[in-house]
């Protein structure tokens, strides 16, 4: 790690001080689309899905479980994989402690496959995560919320994600939805997001945007290159 110009803490301070001025800034303009968020236009959900969870077969409305807003994470586990995505991993880490304060303020929040059950309980267990995790291996629901991709598709270089049309790598993407149920059970969808929108829900890249050599990624082959399954660190 190369060394950056040592100053007095005169001049410390007043560079952190322009710094400061730069985050209001950032922290304003996230205010700002936040509150845009919120207030964008809803669809109605008007296929039955049914997902196949831990206590049987569930439809999205029951998903929500006692909530009436639920976050979907999108977690990359093809129906031939052996194990979840280490990059959905590293995000899926962070869902734990939040899932108690969520649940406080109205909000359900399950991790959504096209993985077999059996195979999502066992990846559930080995990484000890609290978070409900469901199948969708027998509805359309990946492939509507723009996260399962067709063979077909792939070949072609043709696959519709984050609201692009291009080629992808795998046959499986990462993804957030939200969703809101009315008192008479209609569900609505109200926002996704996709790739570099995932960010925000990376505690552990906040906190490397923080120290020197931040995430310490412009010389790896991808991004999350170094990203390992928290029991495989080491190995």
């Amino acid at each position: 790690m190369s060394t950056l110009s040592v100053v007095s803490h005169a001049d410390w301070l007043a560079a952190r001080r322009e710094l400061l001025a730069k985050e209001k800034e950032f922290s304003r303009l996230r205010d700002e689309l936040s509150a845009r968020r919120r207030v964008l236009p809803w669809e109605k959900v008007e296929k039955a899905y049914v997902f196949e969870g831990p206590g049987g077969d569930e439809s999205l409305v029951e998903l929500f479980g006692d909530c009436c807003q639920l976050i979907v994470y999108h977690f990359m586990f093809g129906p031939d994989w052996e194990e979840g995505c280490k990059a959905c991993s590293f995000l899926t880490d962070h869902f734990g402690p939040a899932l108690t304060h969520l649940n406080n303020r109205d909000v359900t929040l399950i991790a959504v496959s096209r993985g077999p059950l059996e195979k999502l309980q066992a990846f559930r267990e080995r990484m000890g995560w609290p978070i409900k995790w469901v199948s969708s291996l027998n509805n359309d629901f990946n492939g509507d919320y723009g996260v399962s991709f067709s063979p077909e598709d792939m070949a072609a270089g043709e696959v519709d994600y984050n609201y692009a049309t291009g080629p992808f790598p795998v046959s499986e993407g990462p993804g957030i939805s939200v969703f809101a149920k009315d008192g008479g059970g209609d569900v609505f969808h109200t926002y996704s997001s996709y790739a570099r929108g995932l960010d925000m829900f990376i505690g552990t890249y906040h906190l490397l945007d923080i120290v020197p050599k931040g995430r310490d990624e412009a010389e790896l082959p991808f991004s999350m290159d170094w990203v390992r399954h928290h029991d495989r660190y080491g190995d």
